[in-house]
């Protein structure tokens, strides 16, 4: 742990934070008192640390941490810290935005340089994630989805938005899929799965408690579990019957990536195709009745008119 060494401010001048945690710790949940624990102990430590760190550091999810901040009395983590650094008066707006933001961009550079350095970083995700690719993992978990009974996606956070997007796209061409992002509805609908069932949770970090929870419990109920994450040694990982890595590069943007969501959405895109490749016939029908339905609700293109730059074209309203 690198945090004692890069600290040389000791925990008595934090006051304001550390009397928040020690008000609340006689209520605190075994995982909240490891967290509080933590950082009684280095109360420096989020000045340095990112969010996705920190948890790391004392052992819990992201979403735990957050978690950890509502119930001292911050709306987040930021303010969190934000409070924190001034107890220590020793953080800058340099310093923040360096954390926050990452070391990849400086509040001074010009939008042209910000674009191109947010464009390399998205396309190395995208193709790093693809060069790791298991080809054969991936189509045996597309047969899996094809067939199952049910499909049941697990993500919290920025991750439920995900699974949201790829239940939609396999509920459409007749996959029955839920996905789930409140950890007790979750649990219920896990422990009604079995051996047709597949299960597939997402998490960056694959450090995300609830999501880690509710994938084994699928697993303890027969279903097939598949983890989409950054890390292949993380909890989640090594929960899951199969597992699907996608590269993420954290020192771009801190502390949520979009681009390592965007190498999530590349994967799932990937799977999504494959399963509809699996029944052609069942797919063509379902998004042509889908289309269907809610033509009446589109607008039609005039005949004549000029297509105007980010207009729908008739192709895209059948399929948007």
């Amino acid at each position: 742990m690198t945090t004692t060494s890069q600290t040389v401010i000791t925990g008595e001048h934090a006051t304001g934070v550390t009397n928040r945690i020690r008000s609340r710790l006689p209520e605190m949940s075994d995982v909240m008192t490891r967290i509080a624990t933590y950082l009684l102990a280095e109360p420096a430590a989020p000045l340095t640390l990112t969010i996705g760190e920190l948890a790391t550091e004392s052992g819990v999810s992201a979403a735990t941490i957050t978690r950890f901040c509502r119930l001292i009395g911050y709306s987040g983590y930021a303010p969190f810290r934000v409070d924190l650094a001034k107890d220590f008066g020793r953080s800058t707006a340099r310093e923040s935005w360096q954390i926050d933001i990452g070391r990849a961009f400086s509040p001074d550079d010009p939008a042209g340089d910000v674009l191109s350095t947010l464009l390399n970083a998205h396309t190395r995700t995208l193709r790093e994630t693809a060069s790791a690719i298991d080809m054969p993992v991936v189509q045996r978990i597309s047969k899996r989805i094809a067939a199952s009974r049910n499909v049941d996606i697990y993500g919290v956070g920025g991750s439920a938005m995900l699974a949201g997007e790829m239940q939609a796209r396999l509920y459409r061409i007749g996959v029955s899929t839920h996905a789930w992002s409140e950890v007790h509805a979750g649990l219920t609908s896990a422990a009604i799965q079995g051996p047709e069932s597949v299960a597939i949770g997402i998490s960056n970090t694959g450090r995300t408690d609830e999501t880690i929870q509710m994938l084994r419990e699928a697993g303890r109920s027969g279903a097939l579990t598949i983890a989409i994450t950054n890390d292949p040694v993380s909890p989640l990982a090594l929960e899951a019957d199969l597992r699907i890595i996608t590269a993420a590069h954290e020192h771009f943007l801190q502390p949520d990536d979009l681009s390592a969501k965007h190498g999530q959405l590349f994967v799932l895109d990937l799977l999504y195709l494959l399963v509809a490749q699996e029944n052609f016939e069942r797919t063509t029908q379902r998004l042509a009745a889908s289309a269907l339905a809610v033509s009446s609700h589109r607008r039609p293109r005039r005949l004549g008119a000029t297509p105007t730059p980010g207009s729908e074209s008739g192709a895209g309203a059948l399929k948007g």
